[in-house]
């Protein structure tokens, strides 16, 4: 069975070539061009993954909202925002809403196909480890591998994909300084410097939900970060 990709792309030309590319390569597409179209096929079902334009015709922030209400149907969704807004802010909106990955509409079609395959292959890669390492208790955290569930003092972190498997990363080797290049690599994703740190301080207000003095994230500066509970 195909992966299935949804497109939310409010320009037509936009969205057939997005579409295009992603049926040649044996996805499942379907896209769609406004935000109330893809709120009723999204509440019927969910797509494998969406590529999500933020403005969509005269909703400046039609993906931003749409990406919340995504988010609250799964954690796990991958979700990209492809879009011609290459601000600071939106990047960090964007990413703090919950998104995977934020691109910009200047990314070639071969490279975009392979940040979705990256993607892909992170919820892959849980089928192939091994029986005892599907759970990693570490002090107070749980990470369950097999559903990819994140709990802290017993309580679950609704985090995204991205997250999950930066802090996998970080937890596998406490003490340990795992670079921002270290931590694209287990996570399966190509981003800036700014776009990790985003991530990194998402995770750690997620940690402070539950517990408000959470510090086992430590900045080591300019050397990356590292998992360290006092």
């Amino acid at each position: 069975m195909p992966r299935h990709i949804a497109i939310v792309e409010d320009e037509p030309a936009i969205r057939d070539n997005y579409a295009e590319m992603l049926i040649r390569q044996g996805y499942q597409v379907s896209a769609y061009g406004s935000k109330q179209e893809a709120e009723v096929i999204f509440n019927e079902q969910l797509p494998d993954l969406v590529l999500l334009d933020i403005g969509l015709n005269d909703d400046i922030e039609g993906g931003f909202d749409l990406c919340r209400q995504l988010r609250q149907k799964s954690d796990l969704l991958p979700i990209i925002f492809l879009t011609a807004r290459d601000n600071d802010f939106d990047t960090i909106s964007g990413l703090r809403l919950g998104a995977d990955d934020y691109l910009t509409k200047d990314i070639s079609l071969p490279h975009l196909s392979a940040r979705i395959s990256a993607l892909f292959r992170r919820l892959e890669a849980i089928h192939q480890q091994p029986h005892e390492e599907k759970l990693v208790i570490t002090g107070k955290l749980t990470l369950n591998l097999e559903r990819l569930e994140a709990q802290w003092l017993n309580q679950t972190i609704d985090l995204s994909l991205t997250e999950f498997w930066m802090v996998h990363s970080l937890v596998r080797h406490p003490g340990h300084v795992k670079s921002r290049e270290q931590l694209m690599s287990d996570a399966s994703t190509v981003v800036d410097d700014s776009t990790i740190t985003s991530h990194i301080k998402r995770i750690r207000h997620k940690f402070m939900l539950i517990e408000q003095q959470f510090n086992c994230i430590e900045t080591v500066y300019g050397a990356g970060y590292r998992w360290r509970c006092h």
